[in-house]
């Protein structure tokens, strides 16, 4: 099969799952971190948080009032602290 036949197929099976027509094989849902609390727990300013995440403050802000979600790749690196707060201090040393 050539890629775009590959491509065609993929695209068609997302319109089906999306209207309702189609199950989706999987579903990846990440719990969202409760970022205010975790950063507490580590005793840690929004600077500091947003310096290791290589964000701003007010992004770090925004998630503590809960008027955004971190998502992609700050949500996994999150959810890894949270699981595992000493990785936050091996991210901060780099």
């Amino acid at each position: 099969m050539s890629i775009f036949n590959e491509l065609k197929h993929s695209l068609t099976e997302a319109v089906d799952i999306k209207q309702g027509r189609k199950q989706a094989s999987r579903l990846t849902r990440y719990k969202v971190a409760d970022v205010k609390t975790l950063r507490e727990s580590l005793a840690i300013t929004q600077a500091q948080l947003a310096q290791a995440l290589g964000t701003s403050v007010d992004t770090i802000k925004s998630w503590e009032s809960k008027r955004r979600n971190p998502t992609g790749l700050a949500a996994k690196v999150l959810a890894t602290i949270q699981d595992n707060p000493g990785f936050y201090h091996q991210l901060s040393a780099y």
